[in-house]
């Protein structure tokens, strides 16, 4: 299998979860969901601290902890809530790396972040789509792991935003075991196009707020070119 056959699992999944989540289940009823649906589809494993789906709602979506750490909590989905689901699948020892943040109204996922109807939860992911885009508008493969962490952490902080992710990178290198990782971080000066595929995954809040939003794609330079996976 490819990565982006292990990927797709990924995308798959979370357009299942977008389908099947609503008011009052348990954030532990969505992780079964999404950790079934990654097997199902074909996923044989899972390679971050073998948690297939991290799994935060509410005021919780401003964690950032280490899968070694991670526990669901036990908390049901209000009828207005915001979710953030991180996805890990494996199939033998090619990865997948996929996450979104979903927003429920009115008991029911919305699709369109224009038909968000709480502005600070539309402006969150509106900041999320903003940093993906200037990645791609940004990056080649000369520049550097630390370039790009400085470049989209001042665009972050421009935005009123604050990094929140707890080693504060902004993404890693996908390899075939979880410790030979590097990251977007200060100090990696390797360069983007020396590495096969990367996370780009920044996890931000507005300051001073409750909620933080998340966006992770695996990318690639194809003959020069970012591409997603």
């Amino acid at each position: 299998m490819t990565y982006a056959q292990v990927q797709n699992i990924a995308k798959q999944t979370i357009n299942y979860l977008k389908s099947q989540i609503k008011a009052g289940m348990s954030l532990i009823e969505i992780r079964r969901l999404a950790e079934d649906k990654l097997l199902s589809l074909g996923a044989t494993s899972f390679w971050y601290w073998n948690v297939g789906a991290f799994v935060f709602a509410g005021n919780d979506t401003v964690l950032s902890v280490s899968g070694k750490h991670y526990k669901t909590a036990d908390r049901l989905i209000a009828k207005d809530d915001i979710i953030t689901v991180d996805l890990s699948p494996q199939v033998g020892d090619i990865w997948g790396d996929y996450a979104r943040t979903i927003i429920i109204e009115n008991g029911r996922v919305v699709e369109n972040i224009s038909d968000i109807c709480n502005k600070e939860w539309r402006n969150g992911l509106l900041m999320e789509d903003k940093l993906h885009s200037e990645l791609f508008s940004w990056a080649t493969p000369d520049k550097t792991f630390e370039e790009l962490y400085y470049h989209i952490n001042d665009i972050i902080s421009e935005g009123g935003y604050v990094n929140l992710d707890f080693m504060g990178n902004l993404g890693h290198s996908i390899e075939r075991r979880r410790e030979d990782r590097i990251y977007i971080e200060k100090s990696n000066t390797k360069r983007l196009g020396e590495v096969n595929y990367f996370t780009f995954e920044p996890h931000i809040s507005r300051n001073q707020t409750l909620y933080g939003y998340k966006k992770e794609n695996i990318y690639l330079f194809e003959n020069g070119e970012l591409k997603e996976l």
